[in-house]
């Protein structure tokens, strides 16, 4: 059975490997001083960080129902017998939600939805998983278990220069905003159950980068190990933090670089760099 894997844009895969692994990625919407945007197809990370250099007004949204029935179908129609949907966090965005009503109307027999408990590569390496089995002519099924699989397994860390932005999108709470602001430090996070949890604070941008090798580090254990890191408007930041997680973590067969994009990147500001570690690789025993 053909399987097509849909996702959003908020899984910043690194350039070309939607294209090669077959995955329909879905563009979020983000509205910069009330004009739509489409994140990833019209407006990137450039264009983001130009915006919130100007302090422009950049606020986001969930992909309607009735756009992702319209991709489901398109999939469908295209050849696939069956579609896996699997989007960034049901406690993060309404694209989840969105997703599962798009599934109902299409068909919940022909349409699985995913809810990846993560975004970005934490999202992007169950897409991934889900595009290998679905390469391989594993059935439905198969492919959302191996999506479900590698994102139960998935941790992800990153560091913010504030966390006013993350208080002004609602996605952590006012109290520790103002703490992380309060004294001046570089505030590290992790995502915990689908939401993005305060974890710790450092004083400066070298004891965040070497505190994310520690916790990738820590997370990934002694076996094989996937590895990401994502940033915004921070590339030789990224590439230094990539080079000290693929030194420390030899079991890996190297770290993908990606930069987050107007959805993410509306909530963290710029600057922020990230670490998505999958323990066990991409086939983790059953």
């Amino acid at each position: 059975m053909s399987v097509a894997v849909v996702t959003d844009s908020t899984a910043y895969l690194p350039e070309g490997f939607a294209e090669r692994r077959s995955v329909r990625v879905i563009p979020l919407h983000v509205l910069v001083d009330g004009t739509e945007r489409l994140d990833g197809v019209d407006f990137g990370p450039v264009e983001l960080a130009g915006a919130l250099g100007d302090r422009r007004t950049v606020t986001t949204s969930r992909a309607n129902p009735a756009e992702l029935a319209a991709e489901y179908r398109k999939a469908l129609d295209g050849g696939a017998e069956a579609v896996v949907a699997v989007h960034l966090s049901g406690e993060l965005s309404g694209t989840w939600n969105a997703a599962w009503m798009a599934a109902e109307e299409v068909g919940p027999d022909r349409v699985r939805i995913v809810d990846s408990r993560s975004t970005a590569m934490g999202l992007g390496f169950a897409v991934l998983a889900a595009a290998d089995a679905a390469a391989a002519g594993a059935p439905p099924a198969e492919v959302e278990r191996a999506a479900t699989r590698v994102a139960a397994r998935t941790r992800a860390f990153f560091s913010v220069e504030t966390l006013e932005h993350l208080r002004r999108g609602g996605r952590i709470g006012t109290t520790a905003a103002l703490v992380g602001t309060a004294l001046s430090v570089k505030p590290l996070l992790h995502v915990e159950d689908g939401r993005i949890v305060p974890l710790e604070k450092v004083r400066t941008t070298s004891r965040a980068i070497a505190r994310l090798v520690d916790l990738a580090a820590n997370a990934a254990g002694r076996g094989p190990v996937e590895l990401a890191v994502h940033h915004l408007a921070a590339p030789e930041r990224a590439a230094e933090l990539a080079a000290k997680l693929e030194s420390r973590l030899p079991n890996s067969p190297g770290c993908l670089i990606s930069e987050v994009g107007a959805v993410i990147g509306a909530h963290t500001g710029t600057g922020v760099l990230g670490v998505v570690v999958v323990p066990g690789g991409m086939n983790p025993p059953a």
